[in-house]
C-alpha cells in the first residue's frame, strides 16, 4: 500500500490561456501573423478578405446571414486592427487565441488518498445497463454521494445525446460500448473519430491496449495528470517514455457523464490535441455543429481567462435551441471569472471533495460558479480499456453533464433556465459555491412535480 500510495498522483486539468496558437496554420506563438475572426456577409467575406490581404481558413455559417470566418494576413501588419473598425462590412472581429489543457497544481486532497486507493483494487466486472464495467468505477463513492443509483433505480438513466468538446475520445472503452454517435475532428477536419491513442508510439499504444487479463493492477504515475490503473509488467516502461500533458483527457471526461447517465449517448467533438492545445475558432465551430446535428447538452470541461464574443454567441446560439451548456470553473484556487463558465447561459461548475467542502484548487465565486460536484478521485475510463483516478473540475463538469443529460429523458426538450432551477436543488456547502453540491435525486423530483 505504501508504494501505491507513493505512485498515485492525482493532478488536474484545466483549459486556460497560453501564448501558442495551434490548429490551423501559422499563429503568433509559431512567428506567423495572428489570426482573426471576422463576421461579415457571405457574398461580402472574400471581398473583406482580398481587401485587407487575408487568407480565409474556415468559416461557421450561425443562420442569421452573416458568417464568422477564420482568416489569416500575408504578414502582421501594424494597425490591421484599426482597417478593421473602419470596414463597415466587418460587423465584428477578435484575434483568435490558443487554449490549452495544460498541467496545473496538484490539490491538497481533504479526503484521505488511502481511501482512494481501495477502491482501485476492486476491478471486479460487473454489467452495468448493456456494458460491462469496474464495479470501483459503477459504485465509486461520489456516485453514491450525489444518489445515482437511486434515480436511476426510480427515475432516469439518460436521454438525449452529450456533445463533448475537448480531446479525442476511446470510442471502443467497454464502459462507454454503444454510447457513441456521429461527431467531427476540428483539430484534422475529418468525420472519423479519433483516440486520443493515435497521438502515442505504436508500442505504446500497444502497451495501453494490451492484454490485461490476470495481471497485478496498481496505479502508476504516466503523465502528471493522472493515475491510471495499469499492470506491474508496463508501469515501468510507460513512466520512462510518458504520455503528453492532456492524454485521455476527453476518454475520461466521457466515462464520468455516463457513469451519471448510462444510457445517454455520446457526441465526440475533438478540438483539442493530446498536448492538450486548441483554438477559440474550433471550440465555437463545435458548438455550433453540436447544436445543429441534434445535441442536447453541450460539455465544455476547459476555460479561457479571457472574455471571447464569438464564444458568447455560440453560447447564446445553444441556448437559443435549447440546449444545455455546462461548463468547469478551472483549477487555480481563486474566486475569479473565467469562460464560459461566468457566462449567463452556462452552468458553471466548481470541485468539491466527498466531504461536501470546496476543493483547494477549484475556482469559486457566484459569479462563476453555479454548482458544485464531486471532483476528487473520480475513477473513470482511460484511453487503452483502462481507468484512472483524477480529479479537477473538468471532471466534477462532467457529472453534472450526466445531471443534464437525466433531466433531458424525463422531460425531453427541457429548456436550459428550467435544467438550471431543477439542478439548483442542491446541497449548500457553502456561499462562494453558487447553489450547492449537485443532489441527483432532488433535481429531478423537482422536474417531476
Amino acid at each position: 500500500m505504501r508504494n501505491l500510495r507513493r505512485l498515485l498522483l492525482i493532478g488536474l486539468l484545466a483549459v486556460a490561456g497560453a501564448p501558442v496558437v495551434a490548429g490551423q496554420g501559422p499563429g503568433p506563438g509559431n512567428g506567423g501573423p495572428p489570426q482573426f475572426l471576422l463576421r461579415a456577409t457571405p457574398d461580402n467575406a472574400p471581398i473583406v478578405a482580398a481587401r485587407h490581404g487575408l487568407s480565409i481558413v474556415g468559416q461557421v455559417n450561425d443562420g442569421s446571414g452573416v458568417i464568422m470566418f477564420l482568416a489569416v494576413p500575408a504578414m502582421d501588419t501594424p494597425g490591421l486592427s484599426q482597417d478593421f473598425n473602419a470596414d463597415t462590412e466587418i460587423t465584428a472581429f477578435e484575434e483568435n487565441r490558443s487554449v490549452r489543457v495544460p498541467e496545473a497544481i496538484h490539490p491538497r486532497l481533504a479526503q484521505s488518498t488511502a481511501a482512494i486507493l481501495e477502491t482501485l483494487p476492486d476491478r471486479t466486472i460487473i454489467p452495468y445497463y448493456g456494458r460491462n464495467v469496474w464495479r470501483g468505477y459503477a459504485y465509486q463513492p461520489a456516485a453514491m454521494l450525489i444518489n445515482a443509483p437511486i434515480v436511476h433505480t426510480l427515475f432516469a438513466t439518460g436521454g438525449g445525446t452529450v456533445a463533448i468538446i475537448d480531446t479525442g475520445i476511446d470510442v471502443n472503452h467497454p464502459a462507454l460500448a454503444g454510447a457513441i454517435v456521429p461527431g467531427y475532428d476540428f483539430i484534422r477536419n475529418q468525420v472519423a473519430i479519433t483516440s486520443d491513442l493515435g497521438s502515442v508510439s505504436q508500442s505504446t499504444a500497444a502497451i495501453l491496449e494490451g492484454e490485461r487479463i490476470g495481471e497485478p493492477m496498481q496505479a502508476a504515475n504516466v503523465n502528471q495528470s493522472t493515475a491510471a490503473i495499469l499492470e506491474q509488467s508496463t508501469a515501468a516502461i510507460l513512466e520512462g517514455e510518458g504520455l503528453p500533458p492532456a492524454f485521455g483527457h476527453g476518454t475520461m471526461v466521457a466515462g464520468l457523464i455516463r457513469l451519471v447517465a448510462p444510457t445517454t449517448q455520446i457526441m465526440p467533438l475533438t478540438a483539442f490535441t493530446a498536448d492538450g492545445a486548441g483554438d477559440v475558432f474550433d471550440v465555437v465551430r463545435a458548438i455550433y455543429y453540436a447544436v445543429d446535428h441534434g445535441a442536447k447538452v453541450i460539455n465544455m470541461s476547459f476555460s479561457l481567462q479571457n472574455w471571447s464574443a464569438e464564444l458568447l454567441r455560440a453560447v447564446n446560439y445553444a441556448n437559443e435551441h435549447d440546449v444545455i451548456c455546462v461548463a468547469s470553473a478551472g483549477n487555480n484556487g481563486e474566486e475569479t471569472l473565467v469562460f464560459p463558465s461566468a457566462f449567463r447561459h452556462v452552468i458553471g461548475v466548481g470541485s468539491s471533495n466527498n466531504l461536501d467542502q470546496r476543493s483547494a484548487f477549484s475556482n469559486y465565486g457566484n459569479g462563476l460558479v453555479r454548482l458544485a460536484a464531486p471532483g476528487e478521485g473520480l475513477i473513470t475510463a482511460f484511453p487503452g480499456g483502462r481507468y484512472a483516478a483524477v480529479s479537477g473540475t473538468s471532471f466534477s463538469a462532467a457529472l453534472v453533464t450526466g445531471a443534464a443529460a437525466l433531466l433531458e429523458q424525463l422531460v425531453p426538450g427541457i429548456e436550459p433556465n428550467n435544467a438550471q432551477e431543477a439542478l439548483s436543488r442542491a446541497k449548500r456547502i457553502g456561499q462562494d459555491m453558487g447553489e450547492g453540491r449537485l443532489d441527483l435525486y432532488a433535481a429531478l423530483q423537482r422536474v417531476l412535480r
